[in-house]
């Protein structure tokens, strides 16, 4: 059968999965009577959840006796290293553009990875029903972006598409006939993608995706280079070097049929298809017949900007609400984690309880944490901290990225403010529609850790950033952290409201009553800048006086809802957030307050 391999890259809520869930349908996968999710391809929880994709997906239609395998990719920055993988797999791709918002840094990226590895786009122009549709200027946006990325004149010659993919309509112009459906953009695909492309000799395969299935083992995904694999076939896996990792057999072959994978009797070159029975090989090996000896040279990967420090849970409540709470336990999740996720770098510490966590941004280690929690574990996280490096010259280095920020105009003096003070240079400001702006800048990581909850403060919530990693520069200089302190409680037991009612001047609660709470644990935020020890175990003396105005209820300020990003976020360097299946703490690194004041003597002696 001839074969397409096309990928669907855009930015984040520009409408990819969408866009599947219609190809799949208008294609003869589904039965008519068949119940389908909405967004199908987003199969993990949390994907489901934050309506965002996270894992690349692979599925597959047939559509005028053409198989085409589709890739569904995610469209968040943080997840960047999935994307750069995916592009080996596939010979062409639809950049899906929202007809509004236009190409988002996160399009940038990746369609810039596409053109340099010589992938000629489709260029699908989405969601052109929405009032505020720009259609025209999107269109000169894209080309523009294109020419940018210095794109051959073959690839500047890009065909153009205009539909929506929630209405399931595709045509050559935005007022085209609905009543054709996908099928333009099916057409298209068959007559623009080049067949799978193959090369000559014995069966090569670059794994592109892992996954552990409790039936099967490890599956690795990937494009078949050249050759033929049939179950049951001797086969060994070389590492980047061209080192054999081991050598076994392949138990079964999976190929993609709509949402499910069918086991079948031979994979072909060019056909996407998962393999199972090695228990070593990786994503970035070459799975191949025992006579090659030369690797297929695998997609270099950005490297991380973002580390963490992940902790065995020492808190006085550990262990009572999670049952993975061991060193060796959170070790292996974490080596696990990264042998499928090659933009995580993971490194044990001397002491053997803590690990430094490497990845692209914030949403990527939170999600990872967010996942651990879920399946039963207990950690401690630091504070997101920046990755430095050093040039030639012994100068430091921070990363730095290009931040786009749609606002409405009456809060964009607020924003400009904000980005500055967080040592951010502004290149560009101009209207987007609607009475609102777009603003790009080039800010520090460093300074833009925790401003997400800031921006949609400061902007009643109607502000939208994307980022994306740049480059490294020199290092900027000093950055203005939380100016407020913490309130810290003195004992351990349940909170009582009587207590906290007589604390509220003192600042906002982060706890409410009946918490347990422990010595070192924050629970709450101090009006003034430094860190105040409280006690909100006290509860009201009884007296054999009754009165009306004595017994009346205590009312209370509802508390700070700390999510685990804005958590995140907001601790500084001496503060930790505890993670356990059930709760989300905040507390000092060191509990004991002698401790810390011996800390902080020694801290000041040094500097």
């Amino acid at each position: 059968m001839k074969l397409r391999n096309i990928a669907i890259i855009a930015h984040v809520d520009h409408g990819k999965t969408t866009l599947v869930d219609k190809l799949l349908q208008q294609s003869g996968t589904f039965r008519e009577n068949q119940r389908v999710e909405e967004r199908a391809m987003d199969s993990n929880d949390l994907e489901k959840e934050r309506g965002i994709t996270i894992l690349a997906k692979a599925t597959s239609v047939v559509w005028k006796d053409t198989r085409v395998n589709i890739v569904d990719t995610p469209g968040h920055a943080d997840f960047g290293g999935e994307v750069e993988r995916i592009l080996s797999m596939v010979d062409g791709v639809i950049v899906l553009v929202d007809a509004a918002e236009g190409p988002m840094p996160q399009t940038k990226f990746v369609v810039g990875k596409a053109l340099k590895i010589g992938l000629r786009p489709i260029v699908a122009i989405n969601k052109v029903d929405r009032p505020d549709a720009r259609i025209n200027e999107v269109v000169n946006e894209v080309f523009d972006l294109f020419a940018a990325l210095d794109a051959t004149d073959e690839q500047l010659d890009f065909p153009i598409l205009y539909g929506s993919g929630r209405s399931g309509w595709m045509g050559n112009s935005p007022d085209a006939d609905q009543s054709a459906g996908l099928a333009p953009l099916f057409d298209l695909v068959l007559e623009h993608v080049p067949q799978a492309r193959t090369e000559e000799g014995p069966f090569r395969m670059l794994g592109t995706l892992l996954e552990a299935n409790p039936f099967l083992g490890r599956i690795i995904t990937g494009r078949i280079a050249s050759g033929t694999v049939k179950p049951n076939q001797s086969i060994k896996v070389l590492d980047r070097e061209g080192k054999v990792v081991e050598t076994g057999r392949v138990s079964k072959i999976l190929a993609f049929r709509g949402l499910e994978r069918a086991p079948i009797e031979i994979g072909e070159a060019g056909d996407i298809v998962s393999i199972a029975g090695l228990v070593k090989g990786t994503v970035a090996d070459t799975f191949c017949d025992p006579q090659v000896d030369t690797p297929i040279q695998a997609q270099p990967i950005d490297p991380p900007t973002v580390t963490m420090s992940f902790i065995v849970n020492d808190s006085p409540l550990a262990g009572t609400e999670g049952d993975k709470v061991t060193s060796r336990m959170i070790r292996d999740r974490l080596f696990k984690e990264a042998e499928g996720n090659v933009t995580l770098k993971i490194e044990e510490a001397a002491d053997k309880d803590s690990f430094y966590v490497s990845g692209r941004g914030e949403l990527q280690l939170s999600i990872l944490i967010e996942t651990m929690r879920r399946e039963g574990f207990e950690i401690a996280v630091s504070r997101p901290r920046v990755v430095f490096e050093k040039d030639e010259s012994g100068q430091t280095l921070e990363p730095v990225e290009e931040v786009v920020i749609d606002v409405d105009e009456e809060h964009s003096g607020v924003v400009v403010q904000k980005m500055s003070e967080r040592k951010a240079e502004m290149l560009e400001m101009r209207p987007s529609g609607g009475d609102r702006l777009r603003l790009v800048f080039h800010a520090p990581t460093r300074g833009l850790i925790g401003y997400q909850g800031e921006l949609l403060t400061d902007t009643r919530g109607t502000a939208i950033m994307n980022r994306l990693f740049k480059a490294y520069e020199p290092y900027k200089g000093e950055m203005p952290g939380r100016r407020n302190g913490v309130l810290i409680s003195n004992d351990k037991g349940e909170a009582v409201a009587y207590a906290m009612w007589n604390l509220e001047d003192r600042g906002p609660m982060m706890i409410e009553p009946g918490w347990k709470v422990y010595q070192g644990m924050i629970v709450g935020e101090h009006n003034r800048d430094n860190d105040l020890e409280v006690n909100v175990l006290k509860g009201k003396k009884l007296t054999n006086i009754r009165t009306t105005s004595k017994d009346e209820a205590v009312r209370l300020t509802p508390p700070i809802r700390m999510t685990l990003e804005r958590s995140l976020a907001w601790i500084q360097d001496d503060e930790l957030v505890e993670v356990t299946p059930k709760s989300i703490r905040l507390r000092k690194a060191v509990l004991d307050p002698n401790d810390r004041k011996r800390a902080e003597r020694s801290k000041e002696a040094v500097a």
